[in-house]
C-alpha cells in the first residue's frame, strides 16, 4: 500500500497529515518525475487551483514553494472546480496541475491532486516514482536550481477561465432555455462558476448553499448530504435539483418529487438518448455500479464493462476500448468527446439535454432503470491481513458459496480499501433480504479471520 497517495490523490487532514513541508516535497518531486524533463525547451508550467477551504492557501503557498525551488513556473488560478484545472492543463502547455481539495471531504481535511501535461491523473507509476522521491533528499537537492533559474509565480486573470466555461456551453445538443434548476453547491469550487454557466445557457436558476466561508464546505450539503436539496424543492417549481460536491468534479440529481439520479441512472440517460452517445455499445463504469444498471443497459442492447475503483481507471478502460462514456455511481462521469476527467457541470448540462431529448418526465425515465438493494459494510482488519486477505481461502470458499446461491441475481464485491486498513463486503440482488444475509456472512468470516 502506498504511503501517500491514494485513490484519488493524496489526502488528509491539513496541518496534521497533509502538512506544508510534505506539499512542499510533492511539488518538487512532481517536477522531477517529468518524463523527459531535461529535454524541457524551456522552464515547465504548472497550473495550481484550490477549492474554498481555509487550508488552501496554506498549501497553495507551500506548492508554490516547492515548484518554484526546482525552476517551475506557477500560475495560480484561484478558486475554481477540478476539472477547470485538467481542462486548462489539456488546453495550454503546463506539463502538469495541482488541484487543492479533499473533494466531498468536511473542512478540516485537504488534498492534492495531480495531472499529468494531457490534463489526465497520473499513473500508478508516477504516483510510486514520486512517493521514492520524497526520502531521496540528495536528488532534490541536487536539482535547486539558484538565481535567474528559479521558477516564478503569476496570477492569472478571470478572464483565463473563459475558454472552458465557452467549452461547456457549446456542449449542449438542445436548448435549455428556460429549464428551471435548484443547484446545490456544497459552499464549494462550483459556487461562482455554475449559476454563470447556467444563466449564460438561458435556464431559471436558484441557488442554495453557494456562501462558502472557509469552514462551511460540505457542511451538510452538496452530493453526499441531498436531503436539503429535497426540502428546498418542495418549496418552489423545478425540473431538477442538482447537487455538486466540494470541488465540482461530479454531481448528482433529485427529482421534483424527491427520487435521486446516481451516477448509474446518469450514464444509463445519457447513453440512451444523447446523439453522440446513442450509437456506442459499451459503457464503462466500477464495480461499484449497481446491477440494475447493468441489466438496464442490456435492454437496450449494451454493455457495461466494470473497472476497480476510481475515475482514472475509468478513463483507462475507455481510452483503451475507444468508447466516450464512462463513470461512477458516485456521479464522476467522463464525456471523453468533451472532457478527460469527471466534471459536475459538464454532467449536469449532459443530463438536462438527455431528459430534454427525451421527451419523458423523470418518473418515466426512472421506471427503465431500477436500483438493486445494495449493502456496503467496513471491517476493519490487521495491515498484514489488509496485503494478504485475497490469499485466505477460508474467504475464497464462503464467497464462492454465497455467490453460487445468488446466481445471475445477485453480485458480491470483497474489496480492500485503497487508503485504510480496512475489507468492504459489499452485495447486491434482488431481494434485501438476501443481501442482508449474505453481507452478514462475509462480514463474520473477514472478522473472524482477519481481525
Amino acid at each position: 500500500m502506498r504511503q501517500y497517495f491514494g485513490t484519488d490523490g493524496v489526502r488528509g487532514v491539513a496541518n496534521r497529515d497533509l502538512t506544508p513541508e510534505l506539499a512542499l516535497k510533492l511539488a518538487q518531486a512532481f517536477i522531477l518525475t517529468l518524463p523527459e524533463q531535461s529535454a524541457q525547451p524551456k522552464p515547465p508550467l504548472v497550473l495550481i487551483g484550490k477549492d474554498t477551504r481555509r487550508s488552501g492557501d496554506m498549501l497553495e503557498a507551500a506548492m508554490v514553494a516547492g515548484f518554484t525551488s526546482v525552476g517551475c513556473q506557477v500560475e495560480l488560478l484561484g478558486v475554481v472546480p477540478t476539472p477547470a484545472v485538467a481542462w486548462l492543463v489539456r488546453d495550454g502547455e503546463a506539463v502538469g496541475g495541482v488541484m487543492i481539495s479533499a473533494s466531498h471531504n468536511p473542512a478540516p481535511d485537504n488534498g492534492l491532486k495531480f495531472f499529468n501535461g494531457l490534463g489526465e491523473k497520473l499513473s500508478d507509476e508516477r504516483e510510486h516514482a514520486i512517493e521514492a522521491l520524497l526520502e531521496d533528499t540528495d536528488a532534490i537537492d541536487a536539482a535547486r536550481p539558484v538565481g535567474a533559474a528559479l521558477g516564478s509565480l503569476a496570477q492569472t486573470t478571470p478572464l483565463t477561465l473563459k475558454p472552458y466555461i465557452d467549452a461547456l456551453a457549446v456542449t449542449a445538443p438542445v436548448s435549455l432555455k428556460g429549464v428551471r434548476v435548484l443547484l446545490d453547491t456544497a459552499h464549494g469550487a462550483t459556487s461562482h462558476l455554475a449559476p454563470f454557466l447556467f444563466q449564460h445557457l438561458g435556464l431559471n436558476v436558484t441557488l442554495i448553499h453557494n456562501l462558502p466561508d472557509g469552514l462551511n464546505i460540505n457542511e451538510g450539503c452538496g452530493s453526499t448530504h441531498l436531503e436539503p436539496l429535497k426540502a428546498a424543492l418542495k418549496n418552489g417549481d423545478f425540473d431538477l435539483g442538482i447537487a455538486f460536491d466540494g470541488d465540482g468534479d461530479r454531481c448528482l440529481a433529485v427529482t421534483p418529487n424527491g427520487a435521486e439520479i446516481d451516477g448509474d441512472k446518469i450514464l444509463y440517460f445519457c447513453s440512451r438518448f444523447l446523439p453522440d452517445l446513442k450509437g456506442q455499445k459499451q459503457v464503462v463504469a466500477t464495480v461499484m455500479s449497481n446491477l440494475g444498471f447493468e441489466k438496464a443497459l442490456e435492454k437496450q442492447g449494451k454493455e457495461l464493462l466494470r473497472t476497480q475503483v476510481g475515475d482514472r481507471y475509468v478513463l483507462e478502460a475507455m481510452k483503451a476500448k475507444e468508447l466516450l462514456l464512462g463513470g461512477e455511481q458516485s456521479g464522476h462521469v467522463i464525456f471523453l468527446q468533451h472532457q478527460i476527467t469527471g466534471d459536475g457541470l459538464l454532467t449536469a448540462l449532459q443530463l438536462l439535454c438527455a431528459w430534454k431529448l427525451s421527451g419523458l418526465s423523470w418518473e418515466a425515465l426512472l421506471e427503465d432503470v431500477p436500483s438493486y438493494p445494495q449493502l456496503l459494510k467496513n471491517v476493519v482488519v490487521s495491515p498484514e491481513a489488509h496485503r494478504s486477505w485475497q490469499d485466505n481461502p477460508v474467504l475464497k470458499a464462503a464467497i464462492a458459496t454465497c455467490e453460487a446461491e445468488m446466481g445471475q441475481e445477485g453480485r458480491i464485491l470483497v474489496r480492500a480499501s485503497g487508503t485504510e486498513p480496512k475489507i468492504r463486503v459489499m452485495a447486491e440482488g434482488r431481494s434485501l433480504e438476501q443481501v442482508e444475509a449474505v453481507v452478514q456472512q462475509l462480514v463474520a468470516v473477514v472478522e473472524r479471520e482477519m481481525v
